[in-house]
């Protein structure tokens, strides 16, 4: 994995900070239960817990890969789709860092004109290009090649990190946003239903 970064000349974005810090959260909850709930291992998974952070790993990506900052929201959708659609593959520390490069990079490759290849992902993640590739396709199977993001759905995911932003307080992971309780299996937040969508939009 990548080394940790000392000096980044760009500033990173405080949604950034907040999405690393709830995926850091969720990945330590999740941490706690994989000697409770049943856990699958996959091909994001390593060995061992990567020594950079969340959030400095999310930084150095935002410092390198140049993508536009909707293509982070975008990366965050999917995570929550590919955690939904695998419920036996929860976000925890050994699988964060790759389900975040992969993320960004499919996000990025989606959203924006010009993009980074395989190889310069692999490089900015601290992995190998075959590596990159091989979660690549586990990646965009495991969403079903869901790539398209709704405007709705796109406010949502916004508003949701910009609530914690303001609220600034430690994440109810069994809690839905819709008041709906859910298991500490996910990392988030919605289920991807446009009704549910329209209606949260209209409180």
């Amino acid at each position: 994995m990548a080394e940790e970064l000392e000096s980044p000349d760009a500033v990173m974005p405080r949604v950034l900070t907040f999405l690393s810090s709830l995926l850091q959260r969720v990945a330590d909850s999740n941490d706690l239960n994989r000697h409770f709930e049943a856990q699958k291992i996959s091909v994001f998974h390593g060995l061992t817990r990567p020594t950079i952070s969340v959030h400095s790993y999310l930084q150095r990506i935002f410092k390198y890969a140049n993508c536009s900052p909707s293509c982070f929201v975008v990366a965050y959708v999917y995570l929550d789709r590919f955690t939904q659609s695998q419920p036996l593959l929860p976000i925890n520390s050994f699988n964060v860092h790759r389900l975040l490069i992969t993320s960004v990079m499919v996000s990025a490759k989606f959203m924006d004109d010009m993009y980074y290849n395989n190889a310069y992902y692999a490089k900015v993640g601290g992995i190998s290009t075959t590596e990159m590739n091989l979660l690549e396709v586990d990646f965009l199977f495991g969403l079903s090649f869901q790539l398209n993001v709704t405007p709705n759905t796109f406010h949502t995911y916004c508003s949701y990190l910009q609530r914690e932003m303001l609220l600034q307080s430690p994440l109810h992971l069994a809690e839905h946003p819709l008041d709906t309780p859910k298991p500490i299996k996910i990392h988030c937040c919605f289920n991807e239903d446009e009704s549910s969508h329209q209606k949260e939009l209209a409180v």
